[in-house]
C-alpha cells in the first residue's frame, strides 16, 4: 500500500511516522492537491488529504484514471470532496470524525476569554512597560446566555465546558442531544438562539442547509455588541455581512480560527509577504477581532488520533473490512 499525503506540515510526518505501519509506504508533499499536482499521485493507491485541498469530479477522474483507489481525509470535513463522482469512479472516502473534541472547544473558550478580557492586548502592554487597565475592561461570563449552533462531538464539549461558568446555555441542531437536556442545555428554534443570545458559537459542519448561517439576515437578528465565534468551518460566514456589522458595531466582538477563503493563507508563512486578499486585511483591522489559523485542533492528543485512526481507516478498508468511517453521498 502506498500512499502520497498532501498539504503536509512538519507535524504530520512527526506524528503518521510516529504510528507508521509495516508493509505501507508514505510520499510527503508540502503542497496541495489540485489540478496542477494531482500527477504527483501516479503509482499510489490512496492519496491522504487536509480541509483545503480540493477534489473535485475533476481531479477525481483524474485520480481514478491513475488507478488511485481510496481518498483519505485526516481530518472530520468533507466538503471539499465531491462525494458523488468518488463513487461514481469506484473511490472509497475515509475520514476522521473526531479526534479531540476537547481540543476544538477549549480553543473556543480560549476565543471567548481572550477577547472578553484582552489578555492579548495586556501581554503586549506588559511587555512595554504599560501597566494602564484603560480600556481592558472585560464582562462576566457568569448568568450570560450562551447559544450554540450544532451540538455534534465538538458542540457538546462546548455546552458542558461553557456551562461551567455559570451560564445559561441554548442550543440548535436539527438533531437534539437528550445528554445535554438533561444537564440544562435548552434546545431553542434558531432565531431564538439569535435574539437571545450574548455569545453565539458554531459547531456545525458546512452543509447546503448551513452555508452562510450567518448572514446579514440572522445578524440583525442578533443583540447589539453581541460575541460571534466560529472554530467550525469558514463558510458558515457570510464575510462581507460580517464586516458591516462589525463596522455598525451590531457584532461587537468576533473569534474565528477559520475562514471562508482560508486556502491559500492558513498554515503558511507569509510573513514577509504582502497579502493580496483584501477581504481578510480589513476583517483583521478591527481592533475587536481575534482570528487564529485554523489551529484549534491543534494539540498533542489530537494529532495522534488523527494519526491513528486515519491508518486504521486505510488498513480496514485495504482489507475489505468494516469501516464506519466511510463517507457516502447524499442520498438523492
Amino acid at each position: 500500500m502506498k500512499i502520497v499525503f498532501f498539504s503536509t506540515q512538519p507535524y504530520d510526518r512527526t506524528y503518521f511516522d510516529r504510528y507508521k505501519p509495516e508493509g505501507i509506504e508514505y510520499t510527503y508533499h508540502s503542497i496541495q492537491l489540485d489540478s496542477d499536482s494531482v500527477s504527483l499521485v501516479k503509482d499510489h493507491d490512496a492519496v491522504c488529504i487536509f480541509v483545503n485541498d480540493n477534489v473535485d469530479a475533476n481531479i477525481i477522474k483524474q485520480l481514478a484514471s491513475q488507478k488511485v483507489r481510496f481518498i483519505v481525509l485526516r481530518c472530520a470535513g468533507f466538503n471539499n470532496v465531491d462525494l458523488q463522482a468518488a463513487k461514481d469512479n469506484n473511490l472509497t472516502v475515509v475520514r476522521v470524525p473526531e479526534y479531540s473534541p476537547h481540543a476544538v472547544a477549549e480553543h473556543a473558550v480560549a476565543l471567548i476569554l481572550t477577547l472578553n478580557r484582552k489578555t492579548h492586548k495586556a501581554y503586549n502592554r506588559i511587555r512595554e512597560g504599560n501597566f494602564s487597565l484603560d480600556r481592558l475592561i472585560g464582562f462576566d461570563i457568569y448568568e450570560k446566555t450562551i447559544g450554540v449552533i450544532g451540538t455534534g462531538k465538538i458542540g457538546a464539549t462546548f455546552c458542558k465546558i461553557i456551562k461551567g461558568f455559570g451560564t445559561n446555555v441554548i442550543a440548535y441542531d436539527v438533531i437534539e442531544n437528550e445528554e445535554l437536556k438533561s444537564e440544562g442545555v435548552k434546545y431553542v428554534p434558531l432565531d431564538e438562539l439569535l435574539t437571545k443570545s450574548d455569545i453565539i458559537s458554531l459547531h456545525c459542519p458546512l452543509l447546503d442547509s448551513t452555508k452562510k448561517i450567518i448572514n446579514a439576515d440572522s445578524i440583525n437578528k442578533m443583540k447589539d455588541g453581541v460575541m460571534l465565534i466560529n472554530t467550525s468551518r469558514g463558510g458558515l460566514f457570510d464575510t462581507h455581512a460580517v464586516i458591516d456589522a462589525l463596522k455598525k458595531r451590531k457584532i461587537g466582538y468576533l473569534g474565528m480560527d477559520v475562514y471562508e477563503k482560508e486556502g491559500k493563507l492558513f498554515f503558511y508563512d507569509h510573513s514577509e509577504k504582502m497579502l493580496d486578499d483584501d477581504v481578510f486585511q480589513r476583517l483583521v483591522s478591527f481592533p475587536n477581532v481575534l482570528v487564529t489559523g485554523h489551529q484549534a485542533f491543534f494539540t498533542e492528543e489530537a494529532l495522534s488520533q488523527i494519526a491513528k485512526v486515519t491508518i486504521d481507516n486505510i488498513t480496514k478498508v485495504e482489507r475489505g473490512e468494516k469501516c464506519a468511517n466511510i463517507v457516502e453521498p447524499p442520498k438523492k
